[in-house]
């Protein structure tokens, strides 16, 4: 077995970012509204972490008065790759905890935007960040390496599974991830300025035992204002095709740089249509505010966690399906709150959970 000396760097005990799931069947307590059994069948990969499967990596981070600890972590498999770099799931040897390590090539001339940014964010619905530190290669190639919450689950493998069942994701939890998604989203936009660029179902991670989500992946994100009008052609060709062709009016709004008008004429299609009679009006309503070309119609995040379609989960009488409570959705922050009209917040917060 190999043991291999990881070079610290200044670490921080802040949340945030990454982590991909795996072992979707670990039961924590008996009793847990978990996901269908079923699901240990989905597997995202059995492979070895290549080149880690009997390493055991050591780093060392701060401890008490500003002394530092040595950490180690063994690495036990992929659970996710593409063009950053790779994630592995690992557990550390001194406390048995699992986490996720994503490890990526450092551009010696650049800091790394991603760590910049994880570092600013501490939020429940974000995933933690809880140290970093820098490895090196015989060949001289730095990497960094972010110690990340491990979460089990994904938005993403959890419809696949409903979707293999031919069965429709419970609605309370699609409003719990919406809903989640949204207050983050608020979060990062309102108090950090920052702009993800990259929400999509493998992105949001759950929790099977609680419901919790949290946004991960910051690879993309940028501090706002952004400048938009870099999308793909066939993405925008597909957005055309539900919403119809923008308006002069609309692409000036989205992109006042933009003076080439060479798009299909398509209608938009409508909404009803897409999501057939079984879907709640009020989902209806709230993706056409949030599915809007221009910026100055669009739903905000924060606006969105005040839409009737969350009314449930603001019930005190609504809990999961075996009777336990909701994961925590009302504990907003100060930050989080500054600057919102007194109605607005009362239409978020419902009364029983106002201090």
């Amino acid at each position: 077995m190999r043991v291999d000396q990881e070079s610290s760097s200044s670490h921080r005990d802040a949340e945030a970012s990454t982590s991909t799931s795996k072992d979707p069947g670990r039961t924590e307590e008996a009793g847990a509204d978990i996901l269908p059994k079923e699901m240990n069948e989905m597997t995202i990969s059995d492979d070895k972490v290549d080149g880690h499967n009997d390493k055991i990596i050591v780093t060392s981070i701060g401890g008490q008065n500003g002394k530092p600890k040595q950490v180690s972590y063994m690495a036990e498999r992929v659970v996710g790759t593409g063009s950053f770099g790779v994630v592995f799931q690992a557990k550390c040897l001194e406390t048995g905890e699992t986490v996720a390590i994503k490890k990526v090539l450092q551009d010696k001339r650049y800091k790394n935007r991603e760590l910049q940014t994880m570092q600013l964010l501490d939020h429940p619905n974000v995933v933690q960040l809880k140290h970093h530190f820098f490895s090196t290669t015989e060949r001289g190639e730095v990497y960094l390496n972010l110690v990340l919450e491990y979460v089990s689950e994904t938005v993403y493998r959890v419809a696949k599974y409903y979707n293999r069942m031919n069965q429709r994701v419970p609605i309370l939890h699609v409003k719990l991830y919406a809903y989640q998604m949204c207050r983050a989203l608020a979060y990062i936009h309102r108090v950090v300025g920052v702009c993800h660029r990259d929400i999509k179902p493998q992105n949001l991670l759950v929790n099977p035992h609680t419901h919790q989500l949290k946004l991960c992946d910051f690879g993309s994100a940028k501090k706002l204002p952004l400048f938009p009008g870099e999308s793909g052609v066939d993405q925008l060709v597909e957005i055309i095709k539900i919403l119809g062709t923008p308006t002069r009016e609309e692409i000036r709004c989205m992109n006042p740089n933009y003076s080439e008008f060479k798009f299909p004429q398509i209608k938009a299609h409508p909404w009803h249509k897409l999501f057939g009679k079984r879907m709640p009006p009020e989902a209806v309503d709230l993706v056409s505010r949030l599915l809007q070309y221009s910026p100055n119609l669009r739903c905000t995040a924060v606006d969105a966690c005040a839409h009737p379609f969350f009314d449930e989960l603001r019930d005190p009488k609504t809990c999961l399906s075996n009777g336990r409570s909701l994961p925590p959705l009302f504990d907003f922050s100060a930050a989080e709150l500054e600057g919102l009209p007194v109605e607005l917040v009362h239409r978020i917060i419902p009364e029983h959970m106002r201090k």
